[in-house]
């Protein structure tokens, strides 16, 4: 049985995800398809931040189009660091298309001129 916090709403319900998938605590069915992700495969949104060369000291940020498997946070950072692009940017302009092989683009949040 595992125990976690549910982060769908402002509730916070305390779920309990048995081995079978059975979720009990939530309020809401959102609560019961969170618990069954988080315990078989645990997504997280990344955003972060990459140099632009022709820039010093100029970081834009950039978000990945979609959740990415928890386990590969570390690698997609790694990743991520090693990007540069050159200004201007647009927001939407993608830097990276399917990050590491996981169907994942990296997209720039922020308009450089």
């Amino acid at each position: 049985m595992k125990e976690l916090i549910c982060i769908v709403c402002p509730r916070g319900c305390v779920l309990k995800v048995d081995k079978q998938g059975n979720v009990t605590g939530n309020l809401c069915p959102r609560g019961i398809k969170y618990g069954i992700q988080e315990t078989t495969n645990p997504l997280r949104n990344i955003t972060s931040s990459i140099k632009v060369s022709n820039r010093p000291h100029t970081l834009v940020s950039v978000k990945a189009s979609a959740p990415i498997p928890k386990d590969k946070i570390f690698d997609v950072m790694t990743a991520i660091n090693a990007l540069t692009i050159e200004a201007p940017t647009e927001i939407g302009q993608v830097v990276k298309h399917d990050l590491l092989g996981l169907g994942v683009n990296i997209i720039i949040t922020k308009k450089i001129v």
